[in-house]
């Protein structure tokens, strides 16, 4: 197994290099001036995740959510102003959003060890690839250098973040928008196979599917019914929760795919992936062969973590993550 995850490592830099952006992001882009950079963000968030594995998908989320917004520079992390709604505050990330506090507590250790020299975004980015490893996921090696916004704005996610309730052209726009393909829309997709979904963010899909139809045809019946059970639908109670993937909820696995195929996809997003042939042959693909997806899955996120980056002398190096300096 070590010489698989060395070679997979080996690949994954080849693809680094060869795929780099004009953006001068650097695997080691610390080793000089914060070679512990990388071990205190891996440190806080072990510790972390071992106290609570639920926080392993809030964190992959929060670099998702912070990618598509303005790009990988931290916006996600901005607290809201007397005159300004950040990101954080936005319908579509609060309180589903969730983490903010382990990358407070690498980058309060990492302003201790080397003042002023790492971004929240990279931390983050750190923060995602290590959550991925934890819980199954490969380990794979992230480019850093990305520098801090200083600006976030709830409005930007509603035309940023593809929605639970996006069809299949509507993710494939969303994702295209950013530079990502189809297949690595599908592939990143898979991220869903940890964590936990609120409620109602699918509720419509058991009780008011349309104008004819209360339940979503395309999903399971035996499925609806535990989800009914779990989420009915007189309840006002937003804090409900499911697992996204019932049958291994905390395992960076391949079921995400398994579930879509009998029709147990969670949201309208994930079962629309089996609505068109070529990406339902790819959830087929990665259904069978959860090392190919692994190894796909962890260079997609290398490519989306360098979506509109800030580097140079662009933005900041935020001293707190959630104000600007």
């Amino acid at each position: 197994m070590e010489f698989v995850r060395v070679a997979i490592a080996f690949v994954l830099g080849l693809m680094i290099t060869m795929g780099r952006l004009e953006a001068q992001l650097q695997v080691g882009f610390y080793s000089s001036t914060c070679p512990q950079a990388e071990k205190i963000v891996r440190e806080e968030v072990s510790k972390a995740v071992f106290t609570n594995l639920a926080l392993a998908a809030g964190l992959v989320r929060l670099h998702f959510h912070d990618c598509f917004v303005r790009g990988c520079e931290g916006s996600v992390l901005l607290d809201s102003t007397l005159g300004n709604t950040a990101e954080k505050d936005s319908p579509l990330n609060n309180p589903s959003l969730r983490g903010f506090e382990v990358i407070d507590s690498a980058k309060t250790r990492l302003e201790s060890t080397c003042p002023g020299v790492v971004s929240c975004a990279d931390i983050v980015a750190y923060a995602a690839r290590d959550s991925v490893a934890l819980t199954g996921g490969l380990w794979y090696r992230v480019e850093a250098g990305r520098r801090d916004g200083t600006i976030s704005l709830a409005s930007d996610t509603f035309s940023n973040l593809p929605g639970p309730a996006f069809d299949l052209d509507q993710l494939t726009q969303s994702f295209a928008s950013k530079g990502l393909s189809q297949e690595e829309m599908v592939t990143l997709s898979g991220a869903h196979t940890i964590g936990r979904s609120h409620c109602t963010s699918f509720s419509s899909r058991l009780y008011s599917f349309n104008t004819t139809l209360d339940l979503d045809p395309t999903l399971n019946s035996a499925y609806a019914t535990q989800l009914e059970q779990m989420c009915p639908n007189s309840s006002n109670d937003t804090t409900l929760v499911v697992p996204m993937d019932p049958s291994t909820p905390n395992l960076f696995d391949a079921n995400y795919y398994a579930d879509i195929l009998a029709n147990r996809g969670l949201f309208t997003s994930d079962q629309t992936l089996m609505s068109n042939a070529s990406t339902a042959q790819l959830v087929r693909q990665n259904a069978f062969n959860g090392l190919l997806w692994k190894i796909k899955f962890a260079a997609a996120m290398v490519k989306m973590g360098q979506i509109g980056v800030l580097t140079g002398s662009s933005g900041e190096i935020r001293l707190n993550c959630s104000v600007v300096n």
